[in-house]
């Protein structure tokens, strides 16, 4: 057998063991809102009045044309007892359309204090709104969130009726641009691909410990013994930095699909998205160099390498055995597989997952990007550097750099 025959047995073998983790997913990461959830709801209906009081807190900077539907949404909100609290730290119009939200007195806006040394700006916005909430859960999420109304309702819900202490939600990607359709579907898709949720929790394995960060539900206390934002005001990733604290403080958590009641618009234009990815990318790794390249080689490989075998053999251009073509076609089929049950969870077009190796060899340039916007300290986002102006308690990496 010759090693290209070999090395494509070994792609299907790599893309089989990412179908068993997508799969296993399927079951493990519940819809919020869905069967198992809403029977949880209806046991607690008798018992809404005394569902705990809820601070929702939105860290908010330059969201001029996220911020009305976002407060919107969580004031309409089912549920007895919460407030919604709002740091803004704008430069644009986000004050004043805040000010001619502020008539609801459940809704509090608070202006930012200066940035401290070592922090970054939105762990910084946390820890204050953390520090002002009154309630015995805190929900963070972002500003170009939408919320449906049941949303808060199901989730405490589903946080006390499971006995967690944090709950993250996959929210729906709306996409309306082609910049987002190729790219975005990466996100939802990676958590769904590459953590296997079930395994995760139940063996406590910091490694495969994530989160969304549209969403992190928190019970106060453990939000506390976790050391909130403070513990991990450098990280750029705040949410995978989160999940991985709460994992080492051996607290219950999980994963949820929140399609049906949540949804966020991250990004529009391609600058946007190159600069939104490119600034959590090589974070997202711990700045590990040789793994990220590793990683970010091998994907591309493994979606392009076995359609361009199968065109070359078509097309006769070079001498591929007739042994390559059973393997390679697995390989496709097993890739685009992939893309499919992701997409379908999760309310993507699924023209997307035809055109995945296009979005794998754009996120490869992302990737090569946020190494460089790491390595020569230049990468920012909205005004401010990604990385904090004094990044001590952080660990040196491969080629000196910091993350």
């Amino acid at each position: 057998m010759s090693f290209l025959v070999q090395h494509q047995y070994s792609i299907v073998g790599f893309l089989g063991m990412l179908l068993a983790i997508s799969l296993s997913n399927l079951l493990a990461v519940h819809r919020l809102g869905g069967h198992r959830f809403e029977k949880r709801r209806g046991q607690s209906d008798l018992q809404a009045a005394k569902l705990p009081r809820v601070s929702v807190l939105v860290p908010t900077r330059n969201e001029e044309r996220n911020i009305t539907p976002c407060v919107r949404s969580l004031l309409a909100q089912d549920y007895a007892d919460f407030e919604v609290i709002v740091l803004d730290d704008s430069e644009d119009r986000t004050p004043d359309i805040l000010q001619s939200l502020a008539g609801d007195e459940r809704l509090r806006v608070m202006a930012g204090e200066p940035l401290p040394a070592g922090w970054l700006g939105k762990n910084w916005a946390c820890h204050q709104l953390a520090q002002a909430a009154t309630g015995e859960i805190l929900l963070f999420t972002d500003a170009d969130t939408r919320h449906h109304p049941s949303m808060l309702r199901d989730a405490v819900t589903a946080l006390l009726a499971e006995r967690f202490d944090f709950l993250s939600a996959i929210p729906r990607q709306e996409l309306y641009t082609w910049a987002e359709r190729l790219v975005i579907p990466v996100l939802p898709w990676s958590l769904h691909t590459f953590f296997p949720i079930a395994l995760a929790r139940r063996l406590r394995l910091r490694t495969l410990a994530t989160a969304a960060g549209q969403f992190m539900l928190f019970r106060k206390k453990a939000y506390a013994v976790i050391g909130g934002h403070k513990g991990v005001r450098g990280s750029v990733v705040d949410d995978v930095s989160l999940a991985q604290q709460v994992v080492k403080a051996g607290l219950p958590w999980s994963l949820v699909d929140g399609k049906a009641r949540i949804s966020v618009r991250m990004y529009r234009t391609f600058k946007e998205v190159w600069d939104g990815l490119s600034k959590n990318l090589f974070a997202v790794f711990g700045c590990n160099l040789p793994l990220f390249c590793f990683i970010w080689t091998w994907l591309f490989w493994v979606t392009w390498e076995p359609p361009l075998v199968l065109v070359l053999r078509a097309a006769r251009a070079l001498s591929i055995p007739a042994e390559t073509v059973i393997p390679a076609a697995l390989a496709t089929g097993l890739s685009l597989l992939l893309w499919l049950i992701s997409n379908l969870r999760f309310r993507i077009p699924l023209i997307q997952a035809v055109l995945h190796p296009v979005t794998m060899l754009l996120m490869l340039f992302i990737a090569a990007r946020s190494v460089a916007w790491y390595a020569l300290g230049r990468g920012t986002w909205k005004g401010r550097p990604i990385r904090p102006a004094d990044n001590s308690d952080t660990t040196e990496i491969t080629l000196q750099m910091k993350c």
